[in-house]
Order: C-alpha cells, then sequence, then structure tokens
C-alpha cells in the first residue's frame, strides 16, 4: 500500500531564500508515517488498546529540490519489510509537475509500552500496513553505522525545555536537527540548508537534561554527536552535508 498526502509549505516552515527547512520536510514525512499507522490500526490513538508503540531509530534523507514558501507538495509512504526487530519505511516527495524533488529511508521498533520492551515484529502485524517488499528509493538503502570521529572541533551545551518534549516525554525526534544546528560554527550555519541528511538515535533526552552537542568536520561531512553532559550516554549522531 503507497499511501499519499499533500502539504502546503508554510510561513514557519521556511529558512534560507525561503525554502523549507529539513527539520520541516521531515515533519512531513513523520506526519504520514502517523496517518499510515492510524489506518493501520497501530497509531499513537491506538497505543491505550494495543500497548503497542513505534520508536524511530534512523533516518536518511535526501533533498533534489528544496520546495519554496506556499508550494503544493504531495508525499508518498510505504512500509517494507521486517528483519529481526527492525521496521522500515520509504518516502518520496514530488512538486505539482510530479517531479520528485526529495526522498528518505526509516528505520523502527516497536515497543510495548507497558514493559517497556522491544518486540519482534511479526509478519501478520506488518501485513496490516500492506508492505511493498520491492519498492525502494535509493540504490543502497542499507543504514551504514555512523560512528562518533575521534576529536571534534568545537562544543555547545544545551538543557532540554518543554518545549522539546513530545508525547512520549522524550525529546521530539525533529529537534535534533536543531541541536545540531547550534553546534554548527556560525559560517557554516549561515550557509545553504544542506541536502543530505543522517540522523541516527540512541538514547531518548529527558526534560532537564543538559546535552552536549560536539561538532567535527570528517571528510566534507559535517558531524554532530549529542552526549550526555557527564560523557557517559551516547543520545544520537547526526551528519548533514
Amino acid at each position: 500500500m503507497i499511501l499519499e498526502n499533500k502539504y502546503n509549505i508554510k510561513l514557519s516552515e521556511i529558512g534560507k531564500d525561503n525554502k523549507a527547512t529539513n527539520k520541516a520536510i521531515l515533519s512531513y514525512l513523520e506526519d504520514i508515517g502517523g496517518l499510515h499507522s492510524n489506518i493501520a490500526k497501530l497509531g499513537l490513538l491506538d497505543i491505550p488498546k494495543t500497548h503497542l508503540s513505534w520508536v524511530l531509530l534512523e533516518w536518511k534523507l535526501q533533498v533534489i529540490k528544496r520546495p519554496q514558501y506556499a508550494e503544493k507538495i504531495k508525499v508518498k509512504t510505504w512500509s517494507k519489510q521486517s528483519v529481526k526487530c527492525y521496521a522500515y519505511r520509504d518516502f518520496e516527495i514530488f512538486d505539482e509537475e510530479g517531479n520528485i524533488i526529495a526522498k528518505a529511508i526509516s528505520k523502527w521498533v516497536l515497543v510495548n509500552v507497558e514493559k517497556c520492551k522491544i518486540v519482534k515484529v511479526e509478519d501478520e502485524l506488518l501485513a496490516k500496513y500492506e508492505p511493498e517488499i520491492n519498492k525502494t528509493v535509493f540504490e543502497n538503502e542499507d543504514f551504514e553505522k555512523l560512528k562518533e570521529p575521534e576529536s571534534y572541533i568545537s562544543e555547545t551545551n544545551y538543557q532540554v525545555k518543554r518545549a522539546d518534549i513530545d508525547v512520549n516525554n522524550h525529546m521530539h525526534n525533529l529537534n535534533y536537527i536543531e541541536l545540531a544546528n547550534e553546534a554548527l560554527p556560525e559560517e557554516i550555519y549561515r550557509g545553504d540548508e544542506f541536502d543530505n541528511v543522517r540522523i541516527t538515535y540512541k538514547k531518548e533526552i529527558k526534560l532537564g537534561e543538559t546535552v552536549k552537542c560536539k561538532y567535527a568536520f570528517n571528510e566534507g561531512k559535517h558531524i554532530i554527536v549529542i552526549k550526555s553532559e557527564d560523557d557517559k550516554n551516547l543520545h544520537a549522531i547526526i551528519e548533514m552535508y
């Protein structure tokens, strides 16, 4: 099943040159993925009954042509195969002429919220999404492991605020992009939005915590590593170029 939905680029979703930010683009993908789960009766409103919730582990986004303010776009998504405890979802974004302007893949686990445990994605459950097994957006859809750099150029601290928190009482997945932007050197931040983004989520961030956002530049890629204040916990690795 390929689900599609249309969006208009709003004033609150634009950045440089009046074009959609990466956070905005990921928000469209997040939204349509949630709509698909609602259709499959495994969405946010079904959690009290199913006790199951999807937790995002990875994003990979490539922007081909960035949409601008007031532009109408169409977003398509479909569920794919599951491997052990992991499930995968692909996305495509099209402009009004039908040209593909962005594509993305994502990786998820299913969690029993009562037991706080990851559960296997059974074939019967995945079938509710009517997965498209052979349809892919990237030639290689493996998530190459992101590694921490050996050294960093700079570091900033951030204390998590109420506005950062989602319905699960953790920092919202999209707000990690904001942390990455805060860690960028000023001259890099003032440049163009990055068209390639990878995010690996490791450990949730909670209200009131102070995190370190460490910045490195390796092989043409800007890497931001988010760790706890004491450096013991790795929360996320973000790669942009």
